[in-house]
C-alpha cells in the first residue's frame, strides 16, 4: 500500500538572534520573519511562561514584534523564546538582554582551565575562577560568564554545576547559538547566576566547576575552540572566557 502522507514542512524564523538595551533611548522592539510553510503560529513561550498576543507581542502577515515592554521586563543575559506552530519543530529567538544605562563601576576577571585536556570527549569540563578586582561588592546576578566551542554534530545539551562556593543551584548555564559560526566556535555557554547567589566581595573569588554534555553522549571536539585551554591545570588569567556586568563586557574578549 503507498504512503500517501504529505511530509510536514517545519517553520522557519528570521533572526534567531537579537539584543536589547533596556537604556530607555536604545529601547526598540524585536521583528521576526516567519517562513511558515503551510503551518501557523500557535504560541510564543518563555520558558513555561506563554507571551500573550497584542499585549508581548503582535503579529502582522509574516511579521511577528516582540514590544519592547516585554522585553524591558526580562532580566540581563540571554532570554530564549521558543516559537510553536500547528506542525514541525519549534523554533527559537534568544535575545542578549543588557542594560547600558549605567557604565559598570565594577572590575573582575576570569580564571579558567579545562579539567580534560583530550582533544576529544563526550563533556566539556570548564572550571573558572571569578575573581572581583574592584573596591566593591559586585551583584552576582549582574555577572556572566562566556565559554565559546564548537558544537561538532548539533544535539540537545545539558548544563550541570558541580560545585560552586554560591552553591550549585543557584549557577545558571544557558546554551547560544552565535547567527554566524566562527572557525574556531560556534555557540557559547553562558554562565550565570540567580539572585539567591548574593554578592562577591571586593577582593573575593568563586569557583564554577560546571559540565557540559549532549544528549546523545557524543563527543566534542575541544581542539580549536575559542575558549579550550589546552595547556594549563590550574587556574590561570583567560582573557578567551569574556565576563559582563550587566550586559557590558568588563573582562576578555570574543571570537573575531
Amino acid at each position: 500500500m503507498t504512503d500517501t502522507t504529505t511530509p510536514v514542512s517545519n517553520s522557519t524564523i528570521t533572526p534567531t538572534t537579537a539584543s536589547f538595551d533596556k537604556k530607555t533611548a536604545n529601547q526598540a522592539d524585536v521583528a521576526v520573519t516567519l517562513t511558515l510553510n503551510g503551518n501557523t503560529l500557535s504560541t510564543i513561550k518563555n520558558g513555561t511562561a506563554t507571551l500573550v498576543a497584542s499585549t508581548d507581542y503582535t503579529v502582522s502577515g509574516s511579521t511577528v514584534t516582540i514590544k519592547k515592554e516585554y522585553l524591558a521586563t526580562q532580566a540581563l543575559g540571554s532570554t530564549t523564546l521558543t516559537f510553536e506552530f500547528s506542525a514541525g519543530t519549534t523554533q527559537s529567538l534568544v535575545v542578549t538582554i543588557a542594560d547600558t544605562t549605567v557604565a559598570p563601576t565594577a572590575a573582575l576577571k576570569v580564571q579558567m582551565y579545562n579539567s580534560s585536556l583530550s582533544a576529544s570527549g563526550n563533556t566539556l569540563n570548564p572550571k573558572f575562577k571569578l575573581v572581583n578586582t574592584s573596591t566593591s561588592a559586585v551583584t552576582l546576578s549582574d555577572v556572566k560568564v562566556r565559554y565559546y566551542y564548537t558544537i561538532d554534530g548539533e544535539k540537545a545539551q545539558s548544563f550541570f554545576c558541580d560545585w560552586s562556593q554560591v552553591g550549585s543551584a543557584y549557577v545558571t548555564g544557558t546554551f547560544v547559538k552565535l547567527p554566524t559560526a566562527k572557525a574556531n566556535a560556534d555557540y557559547y555557554l553562558e554562565v550565570g547566576f540567580s539572585s539567591a547567589a548574593g554578592s562577591l566581595a571586593a577582593g573575593a573569588s568563586i569557583d564554577i566547576q560546571v559540565r557540559v554534555s549532549k544528549e546523545d553522549w557524543t563527543n566534542y571536539t575541544q581542539t580549536g575552540d575559542f575558549s579550550f585551554n589546552a595547556v594549563d591545570t590550574n587556574y590561570v588569567d583567560w582573557s578567551k572566557t569574556p565576563a559582563y556586568v550587566s550586559g557590558n563586557l568588563i573582562w576578555g574578549s570574543e571570537p573575531n
